[in-house]
C-alpha cells in the first residue's frame, strides 16, 4: 500500500550519518542523494521494495515532528530489534518508552523498540514471531 515515507531534517548530514548506521542494521545501503531545484538535499534509502527518505524542508521552514506518529521498521529477529535500538542510541538517538523486548497485545506477542531520531521523529523496530 505504501510507496515511501519521507521525513524532514534540520541537519541533513547528521541525519545521513544516523540513518546510514541505523538502516544499515536492516541491510539498507548508502542512500541515493538528490538536490531539488531549490537546492534542498534529499536522501533516499531503497531496500526490499521500500523507500525511506529524509529531506530538508523545501519551504524553508523549521522541521517539526508529528505528535502521535511513528515510523515502524520491520526487523527479522528479536535480536535485530535490540541491535536497531542500540545502534540508534549510539548514533545520537534517544530511547523512549520501555526497553527493547517482547510486548503482549491483542494482536499477539511482538518484539518492539522505540527511539527518537536526532530531529525528534519517533521510530519503531518491530518483529512479529511466526
Amino acid at each position: 500500500m505504501l510507496n515511501h515515507v519521507m521525513i524532514g531534517s534540520g541537519n541533513i548530514e547528521k541525519s545521513k550519518s544516523f540513518y546510514n548506521a541505523v538502516l544499515g542494521v536492516l541491510g539498507a545501503g548508502a542512500p541515493m542523494e538528490h538536490k531539488n531545484d531549490t537546492g534542498n538535499t534529499r536522501l533516499f534509502y531503497i531496500h526490499d521494495g521500500s523507500t525511506f527518505s529524509v529531506s530538508e524542508p523545501i519551504n524553508g521552514e523549521p522541521v517539526t515532528t508529528a505528535n502521535g506518529s511513528t515510523i515502524g521498521f520491520l526487523c527479522k529477529s528479536p535480536e535485530q530489534v535490540k541491535e536497531l535500538h542500540d545502534v540508534a542510541v549510539a548514533n545520537g538517538g534517544t530511547s523512549v518508552e520501555d526497553p527493547p523486548g517482547p510486548r503482549e497485545s491483542t494482536m499477539g506477542v511482538m518484539h518492539l523498540c522505540y527511539f527518537l531520531d536526532p530531529d525528534g521523529h519517533k521510530i519503531c523496530g518491530i518483529h512479529w514471531p511466526s
